[in-house]
């Protein structure tokens, strides 16, 4: 299975950080935020990527690639750890690139990789999401796309005050954390569905969703929403994430995430809680 990855959008709510630097480069902890979602992609047994990218987005592909310089530096240093570290990240994974020319929203983002993808179901990892969970999110989807045959897509409640900022499904529960989807609606209103049961960025897509994005005008935001043009397939399954979501959508999201991961470094997690203790 390959795997697709969104990563054009710019970034706005960032500003001025995100002026020349790609949001999902932005650090989680000691990593890029899009690190995090193809190591997510590799673990989960995929590792053919393609990532969906924009203008100004040449740092993602820099950092994937190889750098002479840098490696012959640190050897020379004998900086061996880190060395290793950075060709790591080399080797992780077999990525191409592919541009979003026209920032048309997320539908129209997953069309672009029509040609890469030809007639196989695939995964999609939005590139500013980031799932932490010892069941790996995309995984459980691959299992359930397995089992059923259908599209499926990761789900998980959120307050109901917060609806109006996700794509929101109703769905009826098949199994333990599997739902079989009736409707879903890109950040509807309020009064617009009874469901809390959010979408997380987690997809794995049968090919026809592409005949199905063809089919669709833009809507929210005029632009051509994935939601809208899921809400057309044959068949859609929901799995109920219960682990952690970062959306790097906001700096209050992506300060929470850096916290979370630098908690789980057993190197620095007394100092960080000596350290916020100050505030407290």
């Amino acid at each position: 299975m390959k795997a697709v990855i969104p990563a054009a959008g710019l970034g706005t709510r960032f500003l001025p950080a995100t002026k020349s630097q790609p949001k999902e480069m932005l650090p989680v902890y000691d990593k890029p935020a899009i690190q995090y979602v193809i190591e997510e992609a590799l673990a989960s047994g995929i590792d053919d990527i393609l990532i969906v990218t924009g203008r100004n987005k040449r740092s993602i592909e820099d950092h994937f690639d190889k750098s002479y310089e840098l490696e012959y530096t640190l050897q020379k240093a004998g900086k061996d750890r880190v060395l290793k570290q950075v060709r790591n990240v080399t080797n992780l994974a077999d990525i191409c690139y592919v541009r979003q020319k026209d920032l048309k929203g997320l539908g129209d983002a997953i069309l672009c990789a029509e040609r890469h993808i030809g007639d196989e179901p695939f995964a999609v990892l939005l590139g500013d999401s980031i799932t932490k969970s010892p069941q790996l999110c995309t995984k459980q989807l691959i299992d359930v796309f397995n089992k059923y045959g259908k599209s499926a897509i990761s789900i998980r409640e959120v307050p109901c005050d917060k609806i109006c900022s996700y794509g929101i499904v109703e769905a009826d529960k098949v199994e333990g954390n599997v739902y079989k989807i009736n409707s879903l609606i890109e950040k509807p209103k309020i009064n617009q569905i009874s469901s809390n049961l959010a979408i997380v960025g987690r997809y794995i897509l049968t090919p026809d969703i592409f005949d199905k994005i063809n089919q669709t005008e833009p809507g929210f935001n005029g632009e051509i929403q994935l939601t809208d043009a899921l809400s057309k397939l044959d068949g859609v399954y929901g799995v109920k994430f219960d682990g952690k979501v970062f959306n790097i959508e906001n700096r209050l999201e992506w300060i929470k995430s850096s916290i979370d991961f630098a908690m789980s470094d057993e190197e620095f997690c007394d100092d960080l809680i000596d350290y916020m203790k100050r505030f407290l």
